[in-house]
C-alpha cells in the first residue's frame, strides 16, 4: 500500500496525454464525419424497421430525424476534445453520445468500438487538457506535470486490448487449422503482388495465425521497454496497416497507432507540439502563448477517482474471463463473447427460418426475415442466440398485434463455425416466444458437435 501511495503521487510530463488527446478527437471527429458522408446513419439506423438492441438497454433506440442530432453532437465534443476545449465537458459528452449511438443497434457491435467507449470514460478523469489546450489560453495558465498514473493508465488499458487478444488466439482453430484466415486470406485474389500468391498459401495462413498471436502478446512489453520501442512501433504501422489493407475494419488500425504513441518519451511528444504549434503560428497567426505555467496539475476528489479507476481496471481485467461461467463451447454460444478482445477469430454463417404456429390449432407459417429486417441485419441473425430470441419476441408481438392467437414462435436454424459442415443449432421444439433474456445459460442452444481447445 506504501508504494502504491508513492506511485499514485509521482508526476511526469504532460505533453504524452496532450498529444494522445488531440489524436484521439481529431480521430473520433473524422470518423462521425466518415460515417455520415457514407449515408451509414441512413441505412444502419432509421432506415430498419427493427433495432436489436443490448439487454437492459432496450430503451437506447434511433430518434428518428434526430439521429443526426445525436452524430453531430458527437462529433463536435470530439473536436472540442481535440482542442482541449471546455474539455471535461467535451469528454463528457462524447462519452454519452458515442456510447448511445453504438447501443441504438447491436448488428454494428465491434470491439473497437467498446474500446473508444470505455477509453472515453477513463479519459473523464485524466487532466488532458493541462497542456496544449485552449483551456490554458482562456484561463492563462498551463499545467507542465500531471500525475503519473494519469498516462500509465492510457497505457495499461492498451496494454490489455493487445494482450487479451493474443490469449484469444491461443486457441485450437486458430493456431493449429488458421481457422478462419483459411477462409478469408484467398478472397483477397485481387490484391497487387500478393493477391495470388501468398494469399492462397497455407503455409502462409499459419505464418499469419501464429504472428498475429505473438504480436498481440508482446507488442505491450515491447512498446514498454524503451530499447525496443522504435521496433515495435515499426511493427504496430505495419501490422495496423496490413490489416487495413485485408480487411474493413474502419479507424480501427489508426485509432491504435495513433494510440501506442503515448508510449514514446516526453520529449518526443514536445517536439510534435511544437510542430503544431510553428504550424498554428505560420499558417493562422494564432499566438499560444500563456502567461502562466505553474509546475504541477492536482487532481480533485482523488479520494474517489482512485477507486474509480482501480475498480474500472479490475472489472476490465475479470470481465473477459465471464464466459467460464457459461457450459458449452464459446465461439458456438457467444455466451461472455463479447465485450472480451476476441478479435476476428471466427467465421460463421446460419441459415435461420422462423415459424408461426397456432398452438391450439396447429396451424402456422415461415416468415420471410426480409420482410422485417435489412441484410446486415439478417446476417447477424442467423447465428448469434441473444439476436435469434430477441427477434423472436419481436415477431410474437408483431403477429399478435395483428390479431393471430395462441401464438409460438419456433426456429429451425443451422449454422457452420470456422469452415465446419453446417450443424443444427437452436431446439426447434422450443417455443422462443416465451423464453426470455437474461444472464443465464440458453439450455435451447444444441450442443457443438466438436471442440475447440484454448483460452
Amino acid at each position: 500500500m506504501n508504494r502504491f501511495l508513492t506511485y499514485i503521487q509521482q508526476q511526469t510530463n504532460a505533453a504524452p496525454l496532450a498529444v494522445f488527446r488531440v489524436g484521439f478527437g481529431v480521430m473520433m471527429c473524422y470518423g462521425i464525419i466518415r460515417f455520415w458522408v457514407h449515408g451509414w446513419i441512413e441505412s444502419i439506423y432509421l432506415d430498419p424497421k427493427f433495432h436489436f438492441s443490448y439487454y437492459g438497454f432496450e430503451w437506447v433506440q434511433p430518434i428518428g430525424e434526430y439521429t443526426y442530432l445525436i452524430f453531430a453532437i458527437c462529433g463536435l465534443s470530439a473536436l472540442f476534445v481535440a482542442l482541449g476545449l471546455k474539455y471535461r465537458l467535451a469528454i463528457v459528452t462524447f462519452f454519452l453520445s458515442f456510447t448511445y449511438i453504438e447501443l441504438m443497434e447491436k448488428t454494428t457491435y465491434l470491439n473497437h468500438y467498446y474500446f473508444i467507449s470505455i477509453l472515453s470514460f477513463l479519459m473523464i478523469f485524466l487532466p488532458a487538457n493541462a497542456t496544449f489546450s485552449v483551456d490554458n489560453l482562456i484561463r492563462k495558465k498551463r499545467y507542465q506535470h500531471i500525475p503519473r498514473w494519469t498516462i500509465d493508465a492510457i497505457k495499461l488499458l492498451l496494454g490489455i486490448v493487445y494482450f487479451y487478444a493474443g490469449l484469444a488466439k491461443i486457441n485450437s482453430d486458430w493456431l493449429f487449422k488458421a481457422q478462419p484466415l483459411k477462409i478469408w486470406l484467398p478472397s483477397k485474389y485481387d490484391l497487387p503482388f500478393i493477391g495470388n500468391t501468398l494469399m492462397q498459401q497455407d503455409w502462409f495462413h499459419y505464418a499469419m495465425s501464429w504472428s498475429g498471436m505473438l504480436y498481440d502478446l508482446c507488442i505491450p512489453f515491447l512498446l514498454l521497454y524503451r530499447k525496443t520501442r522504435l521496433f515495435a512501433f515499426a511493427l504496430v504501422v505495419f501490422f495496423h496497416v496490413f490489416t487495413r489493407v485485408l480487411f474493413p475494419i474502419g479507424m480501427f488500425p489508426f485509432v491504435m497507432i495513433v494510440g501506442t504513441l503515448i508510449f514514446f518519451d516526453a520529449g518526443f511528444h514536445e517536439k510534435v507540439i511544437a510542430f503544431i504549434k510553428t504550424i498554428l503560428h505560420r499558417f493562422l497567426n494564432i499566438n499560444t502563448t500563456v502567461i502562466d505555467t505553474i509546475s504541477t496539475y492536482k487532481i480533485a476528489y482523488t479520494n474517489f477517482i482512485i477507486p474509480l479507476v482501480v475498480t474500472f481496471f479490475t472489472i476490465q481485467l475479470l470481465f473477459p474471463f465471464r464466459y467460464l461461467l457459461y457450459p458449452g463451447e464459446l465461439f458456438w454460444t457467444e455466451q461472455g463473447y463479447r465485450f472480451s478482445w476476441r478479435v476476428m477469430l471466427m467465421e460463421k454463417m446460419g441459415n435461420t427460418t422462423f415459424k408461426i404456429i397456432d398452438k391450439k390449432t396447429g396451424a402456422f407459417f415461415y416468415v420471410n426475415n426480409g420482410d422485417f429486417l435489412t441484410p446486415l441485419q439478417e446476417k447477424q441473425m442467423s447465428f448469434q442466440p441473444d439476436f435469434i430470441l430477441e427477434y423472436a419476441h419481436y415477431l410474437g408481438n408483431h403477429f399478435t398485434s395483428q390479431g393471430h392467437e395462441n401464438v409460438g414462435v419456433y426456429v429451425e436454424s443451422y449454422v457452420a463455425l470456422n469452415g465446419r459442415l453446417s450443424q443444427p443449432f437452436i431446439d426447434k421444439n422450443v417455443d422462443l416466444y416465451q423464453q426470455k433474456e437474461s444472464f443465464k445459460h440458453k439450455h435451447w442452444i444444441l450442443p457443438f458437435n466438436d471442440e475447440i481447445k484454448g483460452f
